[in-house]
């Protein structure tokens, strides 16, 4: 039987853009979370500067605080700083061949860095826009194409690799994510169920979460408004039905992390973070 959802909560460190590892993953313990989200960018765990005397400082903070990593998430990348979106692009299916290995190659030593670190999965953007006047179905196969030697290379470190549907990029719905799987086989290959998104598409995340279940090895978290504008709120300021989520998800008998994530809460993450697990768990304990 998976460990009580209550004692499953993480919190991502993409809302402590403004704070070190260190200190972010100190607060987050005495907010009262088990593990966190590992962001796989500056300022915390660029993979492509990462001094090994740093991966070590990782550790020891997190066992310091007796926190475990829900998850590496390489999908933002504000170290390359494209002016177009800091968390998308470069994507995997960028006309640019060159841009897109840079994404290519984040991808592969993000899951280097997450064997390293003990993590289990790391995750990614599910493709990218597509651009305008292009055909889904030629992206989806660029996409494909793209990502076969990253699952290979996720294999070879038993890592997962999870791609994130996303509002307004190539995998935006969990019928599209069964497409794109169709043309995938690697065991590697995974989905990160981020329930907001879900929402934002339409996708009713109680109906959608036992379709995808097989598929999902790691959970997001976060509402939305009720104009499903894609803009992330503490929970509680918005309309999902997390009870109807949280039991769909039990149900499917999912034993992993559930991570909230709050990049918008810069200014103020103590705050957010110190809400959102209020929250939460008063609804778990409603399930």
């Amino acid at each position: 039987m998976p460990e009580a959802l209550d004692k499953r909560l993480a919190f991502s460190t993409n809302a402590y853009l403004n704070y070190s590892f260190a200190d972010a993953v100190t607060r987050l313990a005495k907010i009262g979370y088990g593990a966190v989200e590992i962001m796989a960018d500056v300022p915390h765990a660029w993979p492509a500067y990462l001094l090994d005397e740093q991966k070590q400082a990782i550790r020891d903070a997190l066992r310091k605080n007796n926190l475990k990593i829900s998850n590496v998430n390489s999908f933002m990348m504000h170290a390359v700083n494209d002016p177009r979106q800091k968390y998308w692009h470069p994507s995997w299916i960028e006309p640019d061949r060159h841009y897109r290995q840079i994404r290519i190659d984040h991808t592969k030593r993000a899951l280097t860095l997450a064997k390293e670190l003990g993590a289990a999965c790391i995750t990614t953007e599910p493709g990218g826009p597509v651009e305008p006047g292009a055909s889904w179905k030629d992206a989806l196969s660029l996409f494909v194409e793209m990502i076969k030697p990253v699952a290979e290379h996720a294999e070879k470190e038993g890592v997962l690799l999870l791609v994130e549907p996303e509002p307004g990029l190539l995998i935006e719905t969990c019928e599209q994510f069964e497409e794109f799987m169709k043309h995938v086989d690697s065991p590697a290959i995974g989905m990160n169920y981020d329930v907001g998104h879900a929402f934002c598409v339409k996708d009713d995340p109680a109906t959608t979460i036992p379709r995808v279940a097989k598929y999902i090895r790691h959970f997001h978290l976060e509402d939305i408004a009720a104009t499903r504008v894609h803009a992330h709120l503490i929970p509680g300021e918005g309309v999902i039905d997390f009870a109807a989520a949280l039991r769909a998800l039990n149900a499917a008998g999912y034993p992993g992390w559930v991570t909230i994530e709050l990049y918008p809460y810069v200014a103020n993450p103590d705050d957010a973070a110190s809400l959102a697990l209020e929250r939460v768990r008063k609804i778990i304990n409603t399930l």
